[in-house]
């Protein structure tokens, strides 16, 4: 009976891993070696130029300008989805009123596809019909209107805020459901002390909602890793590379000037990045797993 339900077992999981082998470990694996190559992603003679790719990505000026956009992008997803997620949440927890709809209503961006968040932003950013270009001309503000996507001081600002847009609703919902696991005779508790609001979010409810807060922090900047559609429908990286990120990088290195083996060593560093976080992801939860136990 064990040894047939054993078989069984192999059999079901035979299938998603073998699925996940071809189209995850097989093109990481090939990334790791074409990035000690100068193959081009067409021909198919290549010569083994070793560590010259990474020698070439650490002395290049614009993986150094890609690097700094990328920890801007990680600081923002750092700060402002936390934070904002978890005002909404704090507020919609209250019990206001329409609360269930403003929760869809800020849920929804999450819902769509990077892609259309980012087409849906351009008509905003619209330099002559945009909502927001009309909205600071109704404002009386129009010194402050733009092109926004093509100016190089504000494109990475604005690809950023609406990335942004989208993540909070993902932030809120996390954090909303780890306030419902909060006792509420803790809370009640510290009111009967005498503690004010701002002392019982600071005391009670924010070392409590470690937890939550965790896993945002960790999707949030994950996902800042890997922020390339948004960026490719809007900017494409331009103008002059100000929106680049490492993802975009990549991308550009690979498929439109085709050094591919240029590129490859561009996504190692990418990933060794992305492992660094995901590691130190994975410390914290089991830092809190035990200050739970």
């Amino acid at each position: 009976m064990v040894r047939s339900r054993r078989l069984w077992t192999a059999g079901l999981l035979a299938v998603p891993l073998t699925l996940y082998i071809i189209i995850v470990i097989a093109p990481l694996l090939y990334s790791f070696f074409f990035s000690l190559t100068d193959w081009n992603g067409f021909n198919p003679e290549y010569n083994f130029v070793g560590l010259k790719n990474f020698e070439r990505v650490f002395s290049d000026p614009l993986f150094s300008n890609a690097i700094k956009n990328t920890v801007i992008w990680m600081v923002v997803a750092l700060t402002v989805p936390v934070v904002g997620g978890l005002a909404l949440a704090l507020l919609l927890h209250e019990g206001i009123r329409f609360a269930n709809l403003y929760k869809s209503l800020f849920y929804l961006p999450i819902c769509l596809s990077l892609a259309v968040i980012g087409q849906i932003w351009i008509w905003i950013y619209q330099p002559r019909w945009g909502l927001l270009n009309l909205t600071l001309e109704g404002l009386g503000l129009g010194g402050a209107t733009r092109a926004w996507l093509a100016d190089p001081d504000v494109a990475l600002a604005a690809v950023i805020v609406a990335w942004v847009w989208q993540q909070l609703g993902l932030g809120m919902v996390i954090f909303l459901a780890g306030l419902t696991s909060i006792p509420t005779e803790l809370t009640e508790a510290a009111q009967i002390d005498g503690a004010n609001f701002r002392q019982s979010l600071r005391h009670v409810v924010v070392p409590l909602l470690a937890p939550s807060t965790v896993v945002v922090v960790a999707l949030a900047v994950i996902n800042s890793l890997k922020s390339f559609d948004i960026v490719y429908i809007m900017t494409r990286g331009g103008p002059f590379h100000s929106s680049d990120t490492l993802a975009m990088f990549m991308y550009n290195e690979s498929f439109k000037k085709y050094y591919m083996g240029y590129g490859s060593a561009i996504s190692v560093v990418l990933f060794l990045i992305a492992l660094v976080v995901i590691a130190l992801y994975f410390r914290q939860v089991r830092a809190l797993e035990h200050l739970y136990d």
